[in-house]
């Protein structure tokens, strides 16, 4: 069964996370599909707007853990391979807009800033939970922080505290956060603005957007790619993503603390 589905129509493709069963979590076969699935969108000259969405009530969890842990001294992490999605949905010359109709975690939360423009449902959760299994949102930051703003960053990124839709828009992670009913049509009506302008225009507005850097974005990701995967695999992330499997607390959680 597919864990990325494609579904394409005025001019529109529609890329669905379509692994429920975990939560669509980021694991190294639903990265490659997903990863196949952007180049595909990005070749066909019928596809005018990319819209990112998915199936079950959670959008993205993050980096499977379970791979991860499984990975450990024997493999590479999923999150070795995130950068190049990020990347992948940045650099696409087309537009993509992020559908959320529900949670996001870590990961998750570098794909919907990696996005365009992006609709989430003020019932929506969101965190950076990283710190709180031993790790850092290092390869997410990439396209996270030029986003958010910087005392916000600096709140969420350390506490890994749960925020709602309504903050998520405050704070730039989303543009708009609209009642669940609403999702569709909000992002179908920026669908239908985007297909509206002219392809190449719209990559050259990408560009203006983006800037100009100081070496490349690859280069930040493969930096941060690095610093991840250190982090994965200290003692601190096999301890946090061991706990997490054992549904315990990580042992530098204070006794007592809820």
């Amino acid at each position: 069964m597919p864990l990325v589905t494609t579904d394409t129509r005025r001019g529109v493709a529609t890329l669905t996370l379509d692994s429920p069963a975990n939560r669509n979590a980021l694991s190294t076969a639903l990265i490659e599909e997903l990863l196949a699935a952007l180049a595909a969108a990005e070749a066909d000259d019928a596809v005018r707007a990319v819209v990112l969405s998915h199936t079950g009530p959670v959008f993205c969890s993050g980096a499977d853990l379970k791979e991860t842990a499984a990975a450990f001294g024997s493999g590479k992490p999923p999150v070795s391979r995130l950068g190049d999605v990020l990347a992948a949905i940045r650099e696409a010359r087309k537009p993509v807009v992020a559908r959320v109709g529900g949670p996001a975690r870590a990961g998750g939360l570098g794909l919907i800033a990696a996005a365009d423009i992006a609709v989430c449902t003020t019932a929506a959760t969101f965190a950076f939970s990283e710190v709180r299994i031993g790790v850092i949102p290092a390869v997410i930051s990439t396209t996270v922080l030029p986003r958010l703003a910087p005392r916000a960053a600096a709140e969420l990124y350390l506490t890994g505290a749960t925020f709602d839709g309504a903050r998520a828009e405050q704070i730039g992670l989303v543009t708009a956060a609209v009642e669940a009913e609403r999702l569709d049509e909000a992002v179908e009506g920026y669908v239908r603005d985007l297909v509206r302008g002219a392809p190449g225009a719209l990559a050259g507005v990408k560009e203006l957007l983006h800037g100009r850097e100081s070496g490349t974005f690859r280069d930040e990701v493969a930096a941060m790619t690095e610093l991840s995967v250190r982090f994965f695999g200290s003692a601190e992330g096999i301890e946090g993503i061991m706990a997490f499997r054992d549904k315990r607390d990580p042992n530098w959680v204070p006794d007592g603390v809820a």
